[in-house]
C-alpha cells in the first residue's frame, strides 16, 4: 500500500500504520479523496507530511488525481495505532 511508504519524520512510522488516515474513497473515475490527520495541529512538517501523501497516492497506477484533506476532529490519539506500531515504539504494554 503506497501510504505505507509515507513516513511521520518525527516518529519515523509510516501514516498508515500510526493511524493518520480517516478516511480513503476512490470513485469509480479513479479519484481518491483522503481525509487526515497529524499527530499533532501545530506539527512543523503538517505541508510536507500531507505533500509526500498526495505524492504516494498520485504514483499508484491508474490514480487520476488526489485531494487530501487535513481535518483535526476526531483529535488523534494512540488507540488508532496499528499493532506494529505500537510494537515498534514500544508502547504495546
Amino acid at each position: 500500500m503506497a501510504l505505507r511508504q509515507v513516513y511521520d519524520p518525527e516518529i519515523s512510522v509510516n501514516v498508515y500504520d500510526l493511524g493518520l488516515i480517516y478516511e480513503l474513497k476512490v470513485d469509480e473515475n479513479h479519484h481518491v479523496k483522503i481525509q487526515m490527520t497529524l499527530t499533532a495541529p501545530n506539527c512543523p512538517m503538517a505541508d510536507y507530511v500531507v505533500q509526500q501523501v498526495k505524492e504516494a497516492v498520485d504514483d499508484v497506477p491508474g490514480v487520476v488525481s488526489s485531494e487530501i484533506e487535513l481535518v483535526w476532529e476526531p483529535a488523534w490519539d494512540k488507540s488508532r495505532m496499528s499493532e506494529e506500531a505500537l510494537v515498534e515504539l514500544g508502547l504495546d504494554e
